[in-house]
């Protein structure tokens, strides 16, 4: 956007003292003691539910294809509300906005973006994984082995990370706006290019850039996984098998939805669209809501899920109960 002035950085010394002022909620004066108590509550709810989740599968000896997918989505998810969360209940409770240092805002975009796209990366690897359970069943072991599953990992974190850092790179080596103030409770994307001291539309090709490679192309390899899976599923004579199939595929849908419909409202449009109020409340829910709506999506669909949390119960109510008869014995003597 065009402004009265802008911060040119001709050396590192420059970028290394900037700071910038997230503004946050500064217009909501009468609703952020209950928004902060809220969203306290869903960020303490979410973090334990991952860290369960977590729990459960690493204790878990035989871990199918699915479940380790699982485990890497809740690790994704509990790094991404660690890295934004907290900056957004501060943004609730501080009245004249918060600051944040050049490096430090640069940092929270690389990994906001790369966990965002890890998570776009491994919903197409977990949709791979039922169209082969699908489609190729009787090869289903041998395809989505062990080794191939955790490569299938760490290209996805990999490649979301070089992505998110030749974004984060492009958009930091913009002039910004003397005035430094980002409407919004991070430093998302278009808030940050919304500073950016330009006229021309050239800033916003690194993010449609990256908009293609960690939305518009996942998206698309989801899309043709499920176009085989449901020419399958035609073929498939039995109505009940065609549900029971059909069902291992719902919470993932569910998720692939949540997720790429935020993003895909957010990120994909022009900068002329911009309305930071409207963004900050889809950013709020996007990052506080959804992670929450994933553990119990996953976790009440997901039958594997619920058959090892409810092992876990069992083994805690048995080590229970042997150490309320130790105590009991000890009494007697």
């Amino acid at each position: 956007m065009p402004c009265e002035g802008c911060m040119e950085r001709d050396n590192m010394s420059t970028g290394a003292t900037m700071e910038f002022l997230l503004l946050g909620f500064s217009e909501l004066l009468c609703l952020r003691v209950l928004l902060f108590l809220i969203f306290l509550i869903v960020h303490l709810v979410t973090l334990a539910g991952n860290m369960i989740v977590l729990m459960a599968v690493v204790m878990e000896p035989s871990r199918p294809p699915m479940l380790f997918f699982l485990c890497q989505l809740s690790a994704i998810e509990l790094c991404y509300t660690l890295a934004i969360v907290p900056k957004a209940l501060l943004s609730l409770i501080v009245v004249d906005g918060s600051t944040i240092s050049f490096i430090g805002c640069a940092a929270q975009m690389h990994l906001f973006v790369a966990l965002g796209g890890a998570e776009c990366f491994l919903l197409v690897a977990m949709s791979y994984d039922r169209y082969v359970a699908i489609c190729r069943p009787l090869h289903y072991m041998a395809v989505m082995s062990q080794g191939f599953c955790l490569r299938l990992a760490v290209v996805c974190c990999l490649g979301a990370f070089a992505v998110a850092l030749g974004l984060t790179v492009a958009v930091f080596r913009l002039p910004f706006c003397q005035s430094r103030r980002i409407n919004h409770f991070f430093c998302d994307v278009p808030a940050v290019l919304h500073l950016a001291c330009t006229q021309s539309y050239t800033p916003e090709l690194p993010l449609l850039a990256a908009c293609v490679l960690l939305l518009l192309l996942p998206f698309l390899l989801i899309l043709t996984s499920y176009v085989y899976i449901a020419v399958a599923l035609v073929h498939v004579t039995s109505s009940v098998g065609r549900g029971k199939a059909f069902s291992t595929c719902v919470s993932h849908l569910a998720i692939t939805l949540l997720h790429y419909g935020c993003a895909t409202f957010i990120y994909i449009r022009p900068k002329s669209f911009y309305s930071p109020a409207r963004d900050k409340v889809v950013s709020l829910v996007y990052t506080n809501i959804t992670p929450l709506l994933y553990i119990l999506i996953y976790s009440l669909r997901n039958k594997e899920i619920r058959g090892i949390l409810r092992k876990m119960l069992t083994r805690k109510k048995i080590a229970q109960l042997n150490c309320d008869t130790n105590r009991v014995e000890m009494c007697a003597w």
